[in-house]
């Protein structure tokens, strides 16, 4: 799996195929790993926020979600042709994966965990998920968690509860998780379970996925994403223009 830096961020040039083969490889290496589902404002807020990058930094591995980063990415000889989105690979991964691995959900409602149990054992009849715990949670019933992650001891432990928050989780926590593949994924919760809509195909393929959830979300995303995709540009140009993102 080639490793490509993008604005210091070190992006894996993967597939949906190729980084459920090395998620199911990690399970039966056994320990704790994480992986961060990882978009343009991800990748901007470790380059603009140093309190953010050290957040981050107990991750193992960052796969480009979004179509700007794959884009990037192909300017430096990738040659990928689609990204790897949360959502969908939540999906592709957890097809992939039925008992006897186990998987474990953490984030959403309880009404959005419910629905996203349903459609996602309709779609895989022998999935296992060994517990979930729904996200409106407190700082003192974390401890509480990771202990019923231990006792369990899934194979997957997928987080949903958005940017930062998921990637403050696994820094906290990591060191105390017995075994496991965290998948930081955030949005694909809502997504997979119906509780929110997704950007149509023709739009996420021109890389406008977030111009559609600010469309729907306009109070929460806004200025989110506006900030964010301000500093990327910026800064990938800043870095063209010094030399440091060349075409390969």
């Amino acid at each position: 799996m080639k490793i490509i830096d993008v604005l210091g961020t070190p992006l894996a040039a993967t597939t949906y195929e190729e980084l459920t083969d090395h998620c199911h490889d990690l399970v039966r290496r056994g320990e704790t790993w994480a992986i961060d589902l990882t978009n343009t404002q991800i990748v901007t807020m470790r380059r603009h926020e140093p309190a953010f990058r050290d957040a981050t930094g107990k991750f193992d591995l960052f796969v480009p979600d979004g179509m700007p980063l794959i884009w990037t990415l192909n300017r430096l000889g990738a040659n990928l042709t689609d990204r790897v989105y949360g959502p969908t690979f939540m999906r592709h991964c957890i097809s992939r994966s039925p008992a006897p691995f186990k998987h474990y959900l953490l984030g959403a409602s309880e009404e959005c965990l419910a629905q996203l149990r349903q459609r996602l054992i309709a779609e895989q009849p022998q999935l296992q998920i060994a517990g979930s715990r729904n996200g409106y949670f407190h700082a003192r019933d974390e401890e509480e968690i990771v202990a019923e992650i231990n006792s369990l001891s899934p194979d997957f432990i997928w987080v949903g509860l958005g940017t930062p928050k998921q990637q403050e989780w696994v820094h906290r926590h990591k060191d105390g998780i017995a075994r496991g593949v965290i998948l930081a994924v955030g949005f694909a919760f809502d997504v997979n379970a119906g509780t929110k809509s997704d950007a149509p195909a023709w739009m996420q393929r021109r890389g406008l996925t977030w111009l559609f959830r600010v469309a729907t979300e306009p109070r929460r995303l806004a200025m989110r994403y506006l900030r964010y995709n301000s500093l990327f540009l910026f800064y990938l140009l800043k870095e063209v223009l010094t030399g440091r993102v060349r075409q390969s």
